[in-house]
């Protein structure tokens, strides 16, 4: 059968354009034994995928230049070779950017879901990776404790938007969320329950910071870097913790690090990055929680909605420029 995919064209240099990606027809065997066919439903973009497209080192496989890209997707069963996966069964993966997926059972990336326990599509949100890495961070990375001071970067995302929602949970006693512009900072306090909202866009974050924290942050999650961690460490208290999540300041060019580094050296601040593969671990306790919590209506989320595969790479972009409020999705037809 013939299906529709996209090909990284050329590497970017600084921000990327719809230029460096391409629509490209390709032919798809059957299924051999232990194959499954997917027509895929939901497509997720995600700020990390700029990364690969760079040449280099790095933690996860660079796009290669003139193939296909990849990414989670969420699809049905149109085909199988393999027992496990009947026909008609739901499953998530991470061969998106495309219609079709041809995929092997034994896969690690490759399961099945229950779209009776949330909504496909939650599990590429709230129950996928994007959970779970909002979950790992307030839990594991950097701790949330009774009574802490919380402050999470771009908090109307999809990670961090859960992230604010997981240190109340925790138990924090005050929990502060940025994000750029008015219309999204007053989501962060109408629907997802922060208790104060910086606008990065109106300037003087530290000052901002400084209003809504007078008397400092016990715990950051970082997914900006750059001016808004300069901005943490500048309020960190004794023996606080930072989480660095992301960094979507700097993906495109070089940003200026913070110069305040002996402020965390001088209050004892932990700073940890992460990878949620490492935390897989938590999976199934999260999922547990997770869809319990959006089944009584104690965790919210939100999603931003593209049609239609051709406008993937939009979306992706769209993320980049943080055009999203809460998961970004392409959703086909």
């Amino acid at each position: 059968m013939n299906s529709r995919e996209f090909h990284l064209t050329a590497r970017p240099t600084g921000e990327p354009g719809l230029e460096h990606f391409a629509l490209a027809e390709v032919e798809l065997p059957d299924p051999g034994p232990g194959q499954l066919l997917v027509r895929n439903t939901w497509l997720s973009v995600d700020p990390y995928m700029r990364g690969r497209m760079n040449a280099g080192e790095s933690y996860i496989e660079a796009f290669p230049v003139g193939g296909p890209l990849e990414g989670h997707g969420i699809g049905e069963v149109v085909a199988s070779g393999a027992p496990e996966f009947p026909v008609g069964a739901t499953v998530v993966h991470f061969a998106g950017w495309r219609e079709h997926s041809l995929l092997d059972a034994a896969d690690p990336t490759v399961s099945l879901i229950d779209p009776a326990l949330a909504p496909p599509q939650a599990w590429l949100g709230a129950l996928g990776t994007t959970g779970l890495s909002a979950y790992a961070a307030v839990k594991e990375v950097a701790p949330v404790r009774e009574g802490d001071v919380v402050w999470v970067s771009a908090a109307a995302g999809a990670v961090g938007s859960l992230a604010g929602q997981l240190a109340r949970k925790l138990g924090a006693a005050k929990v502060i969320g940025s994000a750029g512009g008015p219309a999204k900072t007053a989501k962060l306090v109408r629907d997802f329950g922060f208790d104060a909202a910086l606008d990065y866009r109106a300037g003087d974050l530290p000052g901002q910071l400084a209003a809504a924290a007078p008397d400092g942050i016990d715990v950051y999650l970082d997914n900006v870097g750059g001016d808004h961690l300069q901005a943490a460490i500048g309020a960190i208290r004794q023996h606080g913790r930072i989480a660095m999540v992301g960094m979507i300041s700097g993906y495109n060019r070089p940003v200026p690090g913070p110069d305040n580094l002996f402020t965390a050296a001088s209050r004892e601040a932990t700073l940890r990055g992460m990878l949620v593969t490492s935390h897989f671990h938590l999976f199934p306790e999260w999922i547990e929680q997770a869809a319990g919590w959006l089944a009584d209506g104690s965790l919210h989320t939100a999603e931003t909605v593209v049609e239609g595969l051709e406008n993937t790479p939009a979306a992706f972009l769209g993320v980049l420029r943080g055009e999203n409020t809460g998961k970004m999705l392409v959703r086909l037809g």
